[in-house]
């Protein structure tokens, strides 16, 4: 790991933050809502103006800053697109975000881009192959960077090392942070049926520094079974606030963001799902005082 990286980590507060939709600016400003910060996609946001960035530059005035990348393609076996991370590079010097993120994921082949966060063998070649590109990211941006645990609705034959596993060793040998996603875990677990509470057992939490929650989908395959969809489209379920409760019992307070990123629904719905974490954070905070 390059030694610059420890010189900025996560720094999010520990509260409830939510994800940034444009359709929300003039309420925000309205209201001035009590949320602990807010995180945007970063490829929203790769231009060099317009509305974006002037709605941008105006919420940071106020609020902390998370940035959430979706198409760095960490896990695939192709070399990591330069020009992309360049313009991440950009972003993240012109905000100052408090966190940057990305996915245990590939998205990219050849050149094609494939608009699906898509799994990878948990072995000892991806390890190395993904440690190796999480070093590069966090070199150029000069900054610790936090990988979130992925939804999957398959397994990869390959596979050699448990997720949990897996990602421990990539944030010991890279110094990278974890993003523990709650409902990736309630919708892999459910599709894959294993128990969601054995997995959150396994997991590092020394190096979670930000919690997602969003709400899925019942949906069936061509076969006509029935799997979740990890949609970012409802409101987030009882089991997942329940699982939630499991893990902030073990961090603690811990920046947690609400993703609703499909059928927006109107700012209102959107705060009253952050007050909800909200809630179960000051309780968590309560208990370990």
């Amino acid at each position: 790991m390059d030694e610059t990286v420890s010189t900025f980590s996560s720094t999010l507060p520990a509260g409830a933050g939510v994800g940034f939709k444009p359709a929300h600016f003039e309420a925000i400003l309205a209201s001035a809502p009590r949320v602990a910060f807010f995180e945007v996609h970063a490829e929203n946001y790769m231009g060099d103006g317009g509305p974006p960035h002037r709605q941008l530059t105006r919420l940071r005035q106020d609020y902390p800053l998370s940035v959430h990348g979706v198409g760095l393609s960490i896990g695939s076996a192709e070399p990591i697109d330069g020009r992309h991370l360049e313009r991440l590079r950009i972003l993240c010097d012109r905000y100052q975000p408090q966190s940057v993120s990305e996915h245990l994921a590939w998205s990219t082949y050849r050149g094609v881009f494939f608009n699906d966060l898509l799994p990878l063998p948990y072995d000892r070649e991806t390890l190395a192959r993904v440690i190796e590109k999480i070093d590069e990211v966090q070199s150029a941006l000069g900054r610790q960077i936090l990988l979130e645990n992925p939804a999957t609705y398959l397994s990869v034959a390959q596979s050699e090392i448990s997720e949990p596993e897996f990602l421990a060793e990539i944030a010991q040998r890279s110094g990278c942070g974890l993003l523990l996603d709650v409902e990736n875990i309630f919708v892999t677990a459910t599709n894959k049926a294993f128990d969601a509470c054995g997995y959150l057992s396994q997991f590092a939490f020394e190096h979670v520094r930000e919690i997602h929650l969003a709400g899925h989908l019942e949906a069936r395959d061509a076969r006509g079974d029935p799997f979740l969809l990890d949609a970012h489209r409802a409101p987030v379920a009882e089991a997942v606030w329940a699982l939630f409760g499991q893990t902030i019992a073990r961090t603690g307070p811990i920046a947690t963001l609400v993703e609703w990123d499909n059928d927006v629904p109107d700012w209102s719905e959107l705060a009253h799902e952050a007050r909800k974490a909200q809630v179960a954070l000051d309780v968590a905070s309560h208990k370990s005082a």
